[in-house]
């Protein structure tokens, strides 16, 4: 039986990103070669406080898949930037839930003062707002503010549709960790997303009309305060990006993520971390380039429907 016409090609085709060389089409497949390590993203692990509807890690307080990165495995890679001259300015961490990592004001604190431009992603809600964090926070704003950077997560201006993506009552709580770090001037963003059907000039106007309401100094018409992030869904069928599809694009591989970052990850169980090719690619194989930044020169096939959702035809890029 056939499908339905508004059904048909809605699923992702399995002959899609198998090869990383060609595309099911027999097309060659575009490659991303990293240019230089501006930017090095480190999961601090998977666990969170929260269990989002569509969280492309899968965190929640149960899944320690990416276990917690210790200070001194941090500190070996801060370590081989310096001896490698690598040149990194960015030092950036997500999770899971950053704060609930035991040691991440003391991570936070050595590469603060080694000189990085750091950016952490953050829900703002209790892990953050617990008063050892509170405290340890508010020590590096005062020594190292012009350098720290936390982005927060609010996926909509609507609680009801943050709330749909991120549970009841989690609204509430954010915006009382955004306030708290707005009032004490922390040099702050937000991350919201494009899941709801709304365009950008809707999403900019609500978000300002909530800041508003709420008394937070904030430029929702600043691309660098609001970021926007399109909606990844692995699932769902797109185009696999060819080398033609770049002047087609308008578009460059060195605009890509993978020209200019990596990022670190702890598996349960491993005896080292290692070194992937993607922020939004921790569990896939195929992206793991080995244990050192030195493993990592090297060249990464467009091979995953994030690479064509998410980079390429989203135009968007987890740094902001």
């Amino acid at each position: 039986m056939s499908q339905p016409a508004e059904t048909r090609n809605y699923f992702l085709d399995p002959t899609k990103f198998r090869n990383p060389e060609q595309t099911a089409s027999g097309e060659t497949r575009a490659h991303v070669t990293l240019k230089k390590l501006e930017t090095l993203w480190i999961n601090t692990g998977t666990l969170c406080n929260l269990t989002c509807r569509n969280c492309y890690i899968e965190s929640s307080p149960s899944n320690d898949r990416l276990e917690y990165i210790r200070h001194a495995e941090v500190t070996a890679y801060l370590d081989e930037i310096a001896q490698e001259g690598l040149g990194t300015h960015t030092i950036a961490f997500t999770g899971g839930e950053p704060f609930l990592n035991p040691d991440m004001l003391a991570i936070l604190e050595t590469t603060l003062a080694r000189g990085f431009d750091v950016l952490v992603l953050t829900n703002a809600t209790r892990p953050m707002l617990r008063p050892r964090i509170k405290r340890g926070l508010l020590a590096l704003n005062e020594d190292h503010g012009e350098r720290l950077t936390l982005r927060v997560s609010i996926d909509h201006f609507d609680p009801a549709w943050h709330e749909h993506e991120r549970g009841a009552e989690t609204f509430e709580p954010v915006i009382e960790g955004l306030q708290w770090l707005t009032t004490n001037g922390f040099n702050i963003d937000i991350a919201g997303r494009l899941f709801a059907g709304d365009d950008e000039a809707t999403m900019r106007a609500g978000y300002a009309a909530l800041f508003a309401a709420r008394g937070i100094q904030l430029d929702a018409q600043a691309p660098n305060k609001l970021v926007l992030f399109p909606e990844m869904d692995a699932r769902l069928d797109v185009p696999e990006i060819t080398t033609g599809c770049w002047d087609k694009l308008g578009t460059h591989p060195d605009a890509m993520m993978c020209a200019s970052s990596r990022m670190i990850v702890k598996r349960k169980g491993a005896e080292q971390p290692s070194v992937i090719a993607c922020t939004l690619l921790p569990y896939d194989e195929r992206f793991e380039l080995g244990h050192r930044l030195s493993d990592a020169q090297q060249t990464v096939a467009l091979n995953h429907p994030h690479c064509a959702q998410f980079c390429v035809l989203g135009g968007a890029s987890c740094s902001g």
